[in-house]
């Protein structure tokens, strides 16, 4: 396999050429609003324009899972589609008592084989309304930069606590262009989420590490949950039909899901924070922790099976970020990016009424990354928890937290803790998802060791942590001691309030309450001098963008539903062309070319049934749709409103798109709906599921007692 840095150098220098030769808008760039999508774009291109019901259709019919990705209903019983690694952990927490369905998969036979996740929460985007008006409202004339990004934040909770009291819904406003506009999303929210079904991991994620953001692939990365209500399946009017034809070459595909986060419209100095501080610092960290779980995961089978879905992210993400910072680390690009911005500074400067409203925002940007930069380790490594890789610590620091944020006024509260987040948080943090301690020891040691390190022996909050021993001590203590992997006892803590957790004795209760005010205070030089700036001057870069055609183009991603588009389409590589899609025929031949070993192996019952299967279906496919993290899971649609693939991947060209798009050599991988048809009924003899697929509801009134 090629060195990845050369892959990657090679890869930005190849986007480099194609955007300098091309125009700089792509006719199929954008992560677009359900509200303001470009319907006059799509028809001009592709001939093929959105009713308002359509896209209606299509909004109701996706959902967010909280474990930061997409998916989508796929038939009137719940029946809900997303991607193998974002169940992964649900398929982690439900493997116990011997039982790894990583390995063997699972499959439920029945509605009473369906097995509930801990701590899923899914949420279906109903309704969204502009509420720039009321939060602007908030900002009084000659109020600070810190107290006006208090009366935001103050304004944005009293919004969100009125929509949950007035519908019940899960509400959340939204920032978008960098505090120019604010939208209000109301979710209908479900909790009772349950595995259907989940191939095995080898299967889902074939090829592992070296072939993940490469293309070809050849994976089958989906899983099946079902949300239910009322201890029932979910009735639900809008769902996903599937797509009997899939897709062929040229074919418009719509992609809807919750991109994570892109920086597309970031300063330079703010890019420059990233490129400098922010990326380095999270590549060294990933490293660090992928070494750690692969030296736990070496010393058993056990260990190997319980570290392997945090290993997984970690390795993702490595990988993913260091793509990323492919484009940042171009010169070339960041000149480009210098001189856009220049531009916009011109323009804005030569318009007087504009000038004497905006002034110059991008000098307080940067004035703001300075502060951030020297704030960094006490931030990353308190506030953001660097330092507590545990999820036993995040329990501690959320009921610290959370106990003393009830007793202030909901406008006054962090923003994690508003009461219109608290159900959420609740079921978090009483998830009856199992708690490894052995793990959870060597992971703590070793990020208190890794904050000891950068911030030095002789600093007083390490002194403070530590106490003068060890990380790897500290952490035996805290985690042998702790009696909050017990669920009764949070809830004894919770329910207690303030005055249980004052007088609680657990040892990582007792640290949070002592290092809490360190961490707030850090937290709120971050609040005040960097996002309250981010805040009010994006706000006022945003003006400047838009002032002469209004807020055309799409805001940065901020994990909320968006809808792409873009034509199934395969591209050149060195001159070699790369088709759209891959069959089964291939895995096979993937896997004989590499000894059909690990991390190329099949599992027994791919090798048992490979007479059974059609070797020419479908099984993956690639599209020019604009995605990033966060689509994982997001369903491809065609014209008709119809599921033809779920996408999973990018490949490695597609890596810097936090950043720019382009077309020419990026694509999104999704794997297609004739290849799970496929894989259910001759592989996995999951028919009636794959029946439930295709007709959109299960079987009969009896299909409690569904068989296989």
């Amino acid at each position: 396999m090629r060195n990845l840095k050369v892959e990657i150098r090679q890869a930005a220098f190849a986007l480099l050429a194609l955007l300098l030769a091309c125009s700089p808008a792509f006719a199929d760039e954008g992560m677009w609003l359900y509200s303001s999508f470009p319907k006059d774009k799509v028809r001009a291109k592709y001939g093929f324009e959105p009713t308002q019901p359509w896209l209606d259709h299509v909004r109701l019919s996706s959902v967010r899972f909280n474990n930061g990705a997409s998916g989508s209903f796929v038939s009137a019983d719940g029946l809900t589609l997303t991607n193998h690694h974002v169940g992964a952990r649900c398929i982690q927490q439900l493997s116990t008592g011997g039982k790894d369905y990583m390995k063997s998969g699972f499959y439920a036979h029945s509605l009473t084989d369906e097995a509930k996740c801990p701590d899923l929460e899914l949420n279906e985007l109903l309704t969204i309304e502009d509420v720039t008006v009321q939060v602007s409202a908030a900002v009084k004339p000659q109020m600070s930069v810190a107290d006006a990004g208090q009366a935001r934040r103050a304004a944005m909770s009293a919004i969100e606590k009125n929509c949950v009291s007035s519908t019940g819904l899960r509400c959340d406003v939204v920032t978008l262009y960098a505090g120019g506009v604010y939208n209000l999303y109301e979710y209908k929210k479900y909790s009772d989420v349950r595995l259907v079904f989940a191939p095995e991991f080898e299967t889902a994620f074939f090829g592992g590490d070296p072939d993940n953001f490469n293309y070809p692939r050849y994976d089958l990365d989906i899983a099946l949950f079902r949300v239910y209500e009322n201890d029932k399946p979910a009735h639900l009017d809008n769902y996903l039909h599937w797509s009997k034809a899939g897709v062929k070459e040229g074919d418009l595909i719509f992609v809807s899901g919750n991109p994570g986060s892109t920086d597309r419209l970031k300063t330079v100095s703010q890019l420059e924070f990233l490129r400098d501080v922010r990326y380095p610092s999270l590549l060294a960290l990933f490293a660090r922790r992928i070494a750690l779980l692969q030296n736990f995961s070496a010393i058993s089978a056990e260990n190997a099976r319980i570290a392997q879905e945090e290993m997984f992210g970690y390795q993702n993400g490595y990988k993913a970020i260091n793509g990323s910072e492919s484009g940042l680390k171009n010169e070339e690009l960041m000149a480009a990016k210098a001189v856009d911005e220049k531009k916009l500074r011109a323009a804005a400067a030569s318009n007087p009424k504009l000038n004497a409203e905006v002034g110059d925002p991008w000098s307080a940007i940067a004035q703001a990354m300075v502060v951030e930069k020297q704030n960094y380790l006490p931030l990353i490594y308190l506030e953001r928890e660097y330092a507590f890789n545990s999820d036993l610590a995040g329990i501690a620091r959320t009921l610290v937290r959370v106990t003393r944020e009830k007793t202030k006024p909901d406008g006054e509260r962090l923003r994690e803790y508003t009461d219109s987040g608290l159900p959420s948080l609740e079921q978090q943090l009483f998830s009856t998802a199992p708690i490894y301690k052995s793990l959870e020891t060597v992971t703590l040691a070793d990020s208190l060791a890794a904050m000891q390190q950068e911030m030095g022996e002789k600093n007083p909050i390490v002194q403070k942590l530590l106490g003068g021993k060890s990380a790897a001590e500290v952490a035996k203590n805290l985690i042998d001691s702790t009696k909050l992997d017990d669920v009764a006892v949070r809830k004894q803590l919770y329910s207690g309030g303030v005055a249980a957790i004052e007088a609680s004795s657990d040892p990582l209760i007792v640290l949070f309450r002592r290092i809490d005010p360190n961490a707030r205070a850090v937290r709120k030089i971050y609040d005040d001098q960097v996002e309250a700036v981010e805040r009010q001057e994006g706000a006022k870069i945003a003006q400047a963008r838009f002032s002469n055609a209004g807020f055309n183009d799409p805001p940065d991603a901020t994990f909320t539903l968006r809808l792409a588009y873009g034509a199934v389409r395969g591209y050149a590589e060195n001159g070699r062309p790369i088709p759209y899609f891959t069959t089964f025929a291939g895995i096979y031949q993937h896997a004989a070319d590499h000894g059909n070993q690990p991390p190329y192996q099949l599992p027994e019952r791919w090798m048992t049934s490979k007479s059974k299967l059609n070797l020419y279906t479908p099984l993956d496919f690639v599209t020019t749709a604009d995605t990033i993290g966060g689509n994982s899971g997001s369903p491809l649609v065609n014209q008709t409103g119809e599921i033809v693939g779920v996408n999973f991947d990018r490949n490695m060209q597609a890596l810097p798109r936090n950043f720019f798009y382009e077309d020419k050599v990026g694509r999104n991988i999704a794997v297609d709906v004739r290849g799970i048809q496929e894989a259910l009924r001759n592989l996995y003899g999951a028919t009636a599921l794959a029946d439930e697929l295709i007709s959109g509801a299960l079987p009969s009134p009896s299909a409690g007692k569904a068989a296989q």
